[in-house]
């Protein structure tokens, strides 16, 4: 199955959130293993020192070696080996705890060899509160004779305590990929509704087409008849009824054009096209179609051949002039002048109407946007001419803008010299 772009990028932007999210919890289990290592050494280098200062204070040459023995992961047994006393014990405890800056509950119990129990020792809270206490929470060594156990309750707690700003920014991916995810569907759904709309549009324009041509077969044969000849009325009738069709067929290709394009469905067939005889034919076709008294001003200096699609170029053309004077109250004056310079040939096409307002302006191409003006009700249209325009621009990767004085509005199309020929 051929993938579109948009699919592509959907499917790319979505694995490089998800490649973000598994390395963030690589970095997080890397952190928590780094961190748990970090303080296993701090626990035991300061029970080491302990047992040191206990055979310190006695006296007594330190002939056990590996002292320190861990049962599990917050709990472990020191062999002294030698007479130590409660109250100095936690004193060490203590101070070799907060040299290493381990602040972690902890609570302790000494072996009695008197009554074969294990003696419990205070809890001692990191922010000094020692009422809480375990009951059964320490087992004897058969081993050992002078030992004492030590556990840390909250020590699973304070690893991952101390990994909360790895947490908040796993949190914050995840949240980036739901709101991904759900963009994504809304994108797709959306997407989906265009296709539909512009599937609708083509049955329905080509609906319209069939009946419409048998209408204007019809309406030129009886025009063509004598009794409709010598009757001025019905003459009348099927003059309307023919201008009305066309008008109205005019209106449907512009429609299929547009969806055409928004389907990148439309091929363009390039050639060397004269722009003298486009113009030319514009203005014939122009002047057939008003009444009004309308002046054309060419301002060329030199003929200019462009690369592009003849039948979609003339469209494009027709349409920025037909809104010009459509647009123009009076007798409509339409310049059409080209700027020559390096890199491009700006063909611009001015008028004499009264502009565009600065809100209304950057929105003049989006599909369906319509002027508001007092005459807009008179004035026929969609909104999709000059949609249909810049589409058609994009397509032959030509520049379009505009910019509007009070004297008028100016469309401008920038053509790269690659596409000219002189």
């Amino acid at each position: 199955m051929k993938l579109s772009r948009f699919n592509i990028v959907i499917f790319i932007g979505f694995f490089a959130i998800l490649g973000v999210i598994i390395m963030q919890f690589f970095l997080l289990n890397q952190a928590y293993s780094f961190e748990k290592k970090e303080v296993e050494s701090k626990i035991h280098y300061a029970l080491r020192d302990v047992v040191e200062r206990i055979y310190v204070d006695n006296n007594s040459e330190l002939i056990v070696s590996n002292q320190i023995k861990k049962i599990a992961h917050n709990y472990y047994v020191v062999n002294v080996n030698d007479v130590f006393e409660n109250n100095i014990l936690e004193f060490y405890l203590k101070k070799e705890f907060n040299r290493v800056n381990l602040d972690l509950d902890f609570e302790y119990a000494i072996y009695d060899c008197g009554s074969n129990n294990m003696v419990y020792g205070n809890y001692i809270d990191a922010d000094g509160d020692t009422s809480k206490k375990c009951e059964d929470c320490f087992t004897k060594n058969h081993d050992l004779i002078y030992y004492f156990a030590i556990r840390f309750p909250t020590l699973k707690q304070n690893y991952f305590s101390s990994l909360k700003q790895y947490w908040i920014y796993t949190v914050v991916l995840f949240i980036v990929l739901i709101i991904y995810v759900y963009s994504v569907l809304l994108m797709l759904k959306q997407k989906r509704y265009t296709v539909l709309q512009n599937d609708f549009i083509n049955n329905m324009t080509h609906e319209f087409k069939t009946p419409l041509a048998s209408i204007l077969i019809a309406s030129n044969y009886a025009n063509s008849q004598d009794e409709i000849k010598k009757s001025p009325k019905l003459s009348k009738y099927i003059e309307i009824i023919i201008n009305q069709s066309k008008k109205l067929n005019q209106h449907i290709e512009q429609i299929l054009s547009l969806a055409k394009t928004d389907s990148h469905n439309i091929q363009l067939n390039k050639t060397k096209v004269e722009l003298s005889n486009i113009v030319k034919l514009i203005k014939e076709n122009i002047l057939l179609k008003y009444s009004r008294e309308i002046t054309f001003t060419l301002l060329f200096p030199k003929k200019y051949t462009v690369l592009a699609d003849e039948f979609h170029f003339y469209n494009i053309l027709y349409n920025i002039v037909d809104n010009a004077i459509k647009y123009t109250k009076g007798n409509p004056d339409v310049t059409m002048m080209i700027n020559d310079n390096v890199k491009y040939v700006t063909l611009s096409i001015s008028d004499n109407g009264d502009g565009v307002s600065e809100k209304d302006l950057p929105f003049i191409f989006d599909k369906f946007y319509r002027v508001e003006r007092k005459d807009s009700k008179e004035i026929e249209g969609f909104g999709i001419g000059l949609a249909y325009v810049k589409k058609i621009c994009q397509l032959h990767n030509w520049k379009i803008s505009a910019s509007s004085t009070e004297t008028g509005l100016t469309i401008s199309i920038q053509i790269p010299k690659t596409d000219i020929y002189e």
